[in-house]
């Protein structure tokens, strides 16, 4: 098993993202959707396998681009129409570092994208399974030749911040729709991801959480 790096010099989003890679596929609190059917998560950052991982651009841009500690996708659609949900993590050691990312998540006119590169898409999602990660999808008929990139239907986003910057966001912050808030000590804690608080939250995130589902 992976040893978790403890010593001081290690950044809190070196620590955030080797936690992160122990998460599941789904993201957690969402499982219940993705067991009935209703999504298909892959956990797109951090990946287990040293290769070039999904990231997220501007349409027309090769440049500017948008790496998260921690990405999940959602695929859906059709092969003709497909788009992609994605669940965000970004761990935020300094206010400036919070504002410059939360500003790459701000509501605009702009249309994201998802690229995921065609040697992730090709890579098995599990060691001693050789499916591969394109055939999960549902949106991909033959394997790819090129990196598949999708418009960002859904967009949400969890920052953690440091227990100062936590505790003042919360007495005079008020959340944008998309995003959510935790303490840093939640995303870098052993088993993290189990813990019911942190699922509860992330199962608001979810698009059916707006809507009234008794009897459907």
């Amino acid at each position: 098993m992976r040893s978790f790096p403890t010593h001081r010099s290690i950044s809190l989003d070196t620590q955030v993202r080797e936690r992160l890679r122990r998460w599941p596929q789904c993201p957690p609190g969402r499982d219940q959707d993705a067991l009935a059917g209703n999504e298909v998560w892959l956990r797109g950052r951090p990946a287990e396998e040293n290769i070039c991982q999904p990231f997220l651009k501007l349409p027309g841009s090769d440049r500017l681009r948008t790496l998260p500690d921690g990405l999940w996708l959602n695929f859906g659609g059709t092969p003709e129409e497909a788009y992609v949900d994605i669940f965000a993590i970004e761990a935020c050691s300094s206010l400036p570092n919070f504002l410059d990312k939360r500003s790459r998540f701000a509501p605009s006119t702009h249309s994201l994208m998802a690229v995921c590169p065609q040697a992730w898409l090709k890579a098995p999602l599990i060691e001693g399974d050789p499916t591969p990660r394109w055939k999960l999808t549902g949106v991909l008929r033959a394997e790819p030749v090129h990196p598949l990139i999708l418009p960002v239907r859904d967009l949400r986003v969890m920052y953690g911040l440091t227990q100062r910057h936590y505790r003042g966001l919360v007495e005079c912050h008020i959340p944008h729709p998309h995003e959510y808030f935790v303490p840093m000590d939640t995303l870098i804690a052993e088993n993290g991801d189990k813990n019911p608080e942190l699922q509860r939250l992330v199962a608001h995130a979810s698009t059916r959480a707006n809507f009234w589902l008794a009897g459907v």
